[in-house]
């Protein structure tokens, strides 16, 4: 394995496990302390090794010579409770070394704990001190070859420090917020090396991750809430969840909870049914069907929401190059999307559906290589998963399009979007290296600049991928459609202004176009059939506010709310939010 490689296979150890130390961290908003600044630190100071050794190369003559080092960022509250170990290469000629936490704009010629809002453990002596001068008598001294750790349980507000492995006890209590990790040295010949989670910590922090996490976990179940009885809050929640399986399209389900739970079910059967019929066919990939079956039981309502309209109809040629969609198929007794391999897109949950569809006992449902069942009940993922504590991210926000290498001839966004740049027909798609003479794609090759081999395999059930089905004419339609899509955006853009969005899925859609096998390419994540889950969620809201019904599930908003609080108390730095997770409390 050359450098580079290793270099980045260290990198994702690194960022695995101090994701799993904190979950939930977001590191957009809060990044956490990883190496000393070097802009933040005592010119007596000096760093190496990626910033994470430091020695004394002062005088070290009297305590004026000392000097200290923070980290880069300081500790999120969001952690919970954070750690960081300090091995102790050399004592040099004294030992004269601290370490602990220090806030910003504490003097940096002093070591930890001398000067208010600092706080450090000193090996000369062994002592804490606690913004003062005056040490307090606290554990043994640490010399050469010791190992030092400090953790700050940021829930009650107090550090601790270990060495070699053995808890040494509370040491500080009534932390202030924004803290950073921080050492000093006084004496030359002083080097110490930082672990911030880069490798494994000699000192095992499970079990007080885990008490904390259990303690916050008790104290939320076990929360006074006098405002109504038992039985009223009982029937407020028999009430949500009724809401979500209505909202979901679990008829059987919704009037048997109903039922048992003693409430009165009054729901529309048939417009639970009519909007299972349209996300069954968006759920199979059948585009072209579900936007008329919508136009025919909803008059009015794709016309209304213009960009809804338009993110259906970039699914639609998606699905068109997928070879799924009805407006681009000759009619098979068996779908192309059974021979698909699944294109996983990153940070992206794999859930099966027969797992997630039995929430509250629900009726089952299964996927067949990606082809929906029929007795499935509709189903919208992304609110599914979040109930069952898995990430559902939008899958519009990573630009693809950065990773791609689009050949001259194909389309430019960005210039004056005329549509003169779409292929027209097929001898325009193989001016752009994709041959539609030849027999069938070898699936087995993800260059860019492999040949797609094409024949009439209507009535055929094709063993491989085959583009836009693997008919010739069903090509042209694709392509007749997709200049038809384009112009349909330049006329959003004219009619609404600029939208990130839009561009962005038309964009996405098209690079498809740009690669001989695009399952392999990297835009092939669009082909999943997961990826229907976003537009299938988006259509199912404008058909239940169409019908004066709410948007989202009173459930699904009462969990987003909680995951704002949760997020609102990392801004004010209160540490127990890093054990109030709400996926956990609900799988608990």
């Amino acid at each position: 394995m050359d450098r580079s490689k290793l270099l980045k296979t260290m990198q994702n150890q690194t960022l695995d496990r101090l994701k799993m130390l904190y979950p939930m961290v977001n590191e957009d908003d809060t990044p956490l302390p990883k190496s000393w600044s070097s802009k933040d630190k005592y010119n007596y100071i000096g760093l190496s090794q990626n910033n994470l050794r430091v020695h004394y190369k002062g005088y070290g003559k009297t305590h004026k010579d000392a000097a200290s080092v923070r980290t880069t960022h300081p500790i999120p509250a969001a952690c919970g409770l954070y750690y960081f170990e300090v091995k102790i290469v050399s004592k040099g000629r004294d030992g004269y070394m601290g370490i602990g936490l220090s806030a910003h704009g504490v003097n940096v010629n002093r070591l930890p704990g001398w000067d208010k809002n600092s706080y450090g453990y000193h090996g000369d002596d062994g002592h804490s001190f606690c913004s003062s001068g005056t040490g307090q008598p606290y554990g043994p001294t640490f010399t050469t070859g010791d190992i030092i750790g400090c953790g700050v349980n940021l829930v009650d507000n107090t550090a601790f420090y270990t060495k070699n492995g053995h808890h040494l006890g509370t040491a500080f209590s009534d932390l202030p917020p924004n803290l950073y990790p921080t050492v000093g040295l006084q004496t030359p010949g002083e080097v110490v090396d930082a672990n911030f989670g880069q490798t494994p910590f000699l000192f095992d922090i499970t079990d007080m991750i885990n008490e904390l996490r259990v303690r916050t976990r008790l104290r939320i179940i076990n929360y006074s809430t006098t405002a109504l009885s038992q039985g009223q809050w009982q029937e407020v929640l028999n009430k949500m969840v009724s809401a979500y399986l209505v909202h979901h399209g679990y008829c059987e389900t919704a009037r048997v909870f109903a039922n048992t739970s003693g409430q009165v079910f009054n729901e529309d059967f048939n417009a639970i049914k009519n909007r299972q019929r349209i996300l069954k066919l968006i759920l199979s990939g059948d585009m072209g069907k579900a936007i008329e079956l919508t136009n025919e039981l909803y008059p009015g309502l794709l016309q209304k929401n213009c960009d809804l309209m338009f993110a259906l109809k970039c699914r639609q040629f998606v699905e068109m190059v997928n070879g799924t969609d009805s407006e681009n198929s000759i009619k098979k007794k068996s779908s192309v999307i059974k021979s698909t391999k699944v294109i996983v897109q990153p940070n992206i949950p794999f859930n099966a559906i027969s797992s997630n569809n039995t929430i509250f006992n629900g009726s089952n449902s299964s996927l067949n290589n990606g082809q929906i069942i029929d007795d499935i009940d509709m189903e919208d993922y992304s609110s599914v998963t979040t109930i069952n504590s898995s990430v559902h991210s939008n899958f519009y926000d990573v630009d693809s399009s950065k990773h791609l290498s689009i050949p001259p001839k194909f389309i430019d966004l960005e210039s004056n979007c005329k549509g003169n740049n779409f292929p027209k027909n097929s001898k325009d798609l193989e001016e752009i290296g994709i041959n539609v003479n030849l027999m069938e794609i070898d699936s087995s090759s993800s260059s860019p600049h492999n040949k797609i081999k094409v024949t009439d395999m209507s009535g055929l059930a094709c063993s491989k991928k085959q583009f836009c089905g693997g008919n010739r004419h069903t090509i042209e339609k694709m392509l007749e459609f997709g200049k038809q899509l384009h112009a349909d955006s330049m006329h959003l853009m004219r009619k609404n202004g600029k939208n990130k969005t839009n561009k962005k899925m038309l964009r996405d859609a098209f690079s498809l176009l740009a690669y001989a096998n695009p399952w392999t390419s990297p835009v092939g994540w669009q082909l999943d059939p997961r990826q229907r889950e976003t537009v299938c969620a988006r259509l199912n809201s404008a058909i239940l506010e169409s019908c004066c019904l709410p948007r989202r599930p009173p459930l699904e908003v009462t969990i987003s709310h909680a995951k704002e609080l949760v997020h609102l108390m990392s801004t004010v730095g209160l540490g127990s939010c890093g054990f109030a997770s709400v996926n956990n409390i609900i799988d608990y």
